[in-house]
């Protein structure tokens, strides 16, 4: 069955697993619902908490470990596991695809699981965990248009039935986050151009975010929870549609902003 469809999903904190107070939260738990009803066969997730310098996939033939790549939070978090299945077949189409584009050299991890990137919203919008994961990873040392030619590449897994899910956070700067405070200007600046770029088909000034965007570099101090959304843009099509699925901002500046990008099917 193929799908017509790519997404740009904010996780934003390690806390949208288990926090009601979170807007973003609810969004992900209505996905099947109110989002995407159609089963995708399996799920490649590009996390921005998966940064190497050569793309990689985790190639598992069992179960994915759930990874719980994170400091200092609740106790009964470290104890949440989300067991999908792992998508060797699908890892290794990545790195063909990916190697007949000109991306010479693609990188296997067979022990690597699923970070959180991957694992707090799947675990939500999939909670029966019985869909087939693989992850692909960023290189924030390159730019917004290396990572939309990556996601051009892996186009032809739509059909195949893939779903092709970034996972980042809109805005993200940890060192700016403040519960007691409003939205920050900067941060609501970003996300709205963000937001009117996208759905303008404005993709070659996403691409650009950091000469064309308000405020770029304090909306991303490191690019590693953004290019996800390159790859996302990339894997659509350039003519695809862009829309606006969920808006919300957190802590003053965490945008759990999140796209669906539909391709042109003319």
């Amino acid at each position: 069955m193929a799908l017509k469809d790519t997404f740009y999903i904010s996780h934003g904190s390690p806390t949208l697993s288990i926090d009601d107070s979170i807007e973003a939260r609810k969004f992900l738990q209505s996905w099947k619902k109110d989002v995407f009803e159609e089963r995708p066969k399996s799920i490649l997730v590009i996390s921005g908490h998966w940064d190497t310098t050569v793309p990689t996939v985790n190639v598992i033939q069992t179960t994915n470990d759930t990874i719980h790549d994170f400091y200092g939070f609740p106790k009964p978090m470290y104890q949440l596991k989300y067991p999908a299945p792992g998508a060797p077949e699908l890892a290794k189409r990545v790195k063909e695809l990916l190697n007949k584009s000109g991306f010479d050299r693609v990188d296997e991890d067979k022990k690597r699981g699923l970070d959180h990137g991957a694992w707090v919203p799947l675990m939500l919008m999939y909670p029966e965990a019985d869909i087939p994961v693989c992850q692909l990873s960023v290189q924030s040392d390159l730019d917004g248009t290396y990572h939309y030619n990556l996601g051009k590449a892996l186009a032809p897994l739509k059909d195949e039935g893939v779903l092709i899910m970034g996972s980042g956070s809109a805005v993200h700067n940890l060192g700016t986050l403040n519960p007691r405070a409003g939205v920050a200007p900067w941060a609501l600046e970003f996300d709205n151009w963000l937001k009117d770029a996208l759905l303008d088909g404005r993709y070659e000034d996403v691409n650009h975010y950091e000469q064309k965007a308000p405020h770029a570099k304090k909306a991303h101090p490191h690019p590693d929870h953004f290019y996800p959304l390159h790859v996302a843009i990339g894997a659509a099509g350039e003519n695809s549609k862009a829309k606006l699925i969920h808006s919300s901002i957190n802590l003053g500046t965490l945008s759990y902003a999140s796209y669906q990008f539909t391709s042109d099917s003319s």
